[in-house]
């Protein structure tokens, strides 16, 4: 199918490495750009890990697509916590929006609502109002992101990791009105596996708002050869007319800290350069958006 486009393919640094720091910048990027990706994306954990000047440089030399990341960490929350943790909050995605426009990159996506792993029940109206509380207190992120030309994405994270937004349905009624307006949705088909009852039909109920989509196999290893609907995934997305970025988010079992943060309890790969590669390799041929008849890319034998 001739879409007019390719979206363009990445991988996320933590497959490799946590926190991700200048120091460790230039040979995992000239690693990732010569396997052939399109694209990286960066996680901030936290202000001033990465500096603009050393991101761009190697930017420039490697020719990858930037896209960034945020961390919720314990204590990171817009909802349901004291004022100046909320501020604390706020102003760490401040620093996430300003770093991304100083590298130009398009998105600032994650669960931008409380930290992953927070977990309490609420009924209806205890829910309603946790999200218009999480709006107001989004707000002005939203509006510095317009003015930086960047983008939040959201992301709905799955029962385990957060009981506040799980489907796309509960993000368009959280944010709703913020929609457009220097926000959207970011997904990941490891929490649409287990939360939505349809990938594709989740995409669809995305549509326009969906900025930004993380890829990996139903059990956070390299997408491909797995449980997930992949041609019902890419006919949703081209029903939508998404051009946004393939990120492989995954994982390594062999860091301590974000092993643990992840449950990762087990290598997903013989290596983690293999589970990128394959990754790569499979979204090459399973993305519609790609020409058939095209050139093998960097790294891709016939």
């Amino acid at each position: 199918m001739d879409t007019g486009y390719v979206r363009p393919i990445g991988v996320n640094t933590w497959v490799w490495t946590s926190p991700l720091t200048d120091a460790d910048l230039p040979p995992l990027l000239r690693r990732i750009a010569a396997m052939g990706f399109d694209a990286v994306e960066l996680p901030l954990e936290n202000v001033g890990d990465l500096t603009v000047d050393a991101v761009r440089d190697v930017l420039a030399e490697t020719g990858l697509k930037p896209y960034v990341v945020g961390a919720m960490a314990p204590g990171r929350n817009l909802v349901g916590a004291p004022d100046a943790a909320i501020r604390s909050t706020q102003q760490y995605l401040l620093g996430c929006v300003a770093f991304a426009g100083g590298i130009g990159a398009p998105t600032v996506c994650g669960p931008f609502y409380a930290h992953t792993g927070r977990l309490w029940r609420m009924d209806s109206a205890e829910r309603a109002q946790a999200y218009e509380e999480l709006r107001r207190n989004l707000a002005p992120v939203a509006e510095a992101a317009v003015r930086a030309g960047v983008v939040l994405g959201i992301e709905p994270l799955n029962r385990y990791e957060t009981s506040l937004i799980n489907t796309v349905g509960q993000a368009i009624e959280a944010i709703g009105p913020l929609l457009g307006h220097g926000v959207g949705l970011a997904l990941d088909t490891y929490h649409l596996n287990i939360e939505e009852r349809s990938t594709p039909d989740a995409i669809r109920r995305a549509g326009d708002d969906l900025v930004h989509l993380q890829v990996c196999g139903n059990d956070r290893g390299a997408p491909g050869g797995d449980q997930t609907d992949w041609p019902g995934l890419f006919r949703a997305l081209d029903d939508v007319g998404y051009q946004g970025p393939l990120n492989i988010e995954s994982f390594t079992s062999y860091n301590a800290s974000i092993a643990t943060a992840a449950a990762i309890w087990r290598p997903l790969a013989v290596s983690q350069d293999r589970l990128a590669e394959n990754g790569l390799s499979f979204l090459r041929r399973a993305d519609s958006s790609r020409p058939r008849d095209a050139a093998p890319l960097q790294g891709e034998t016939p």
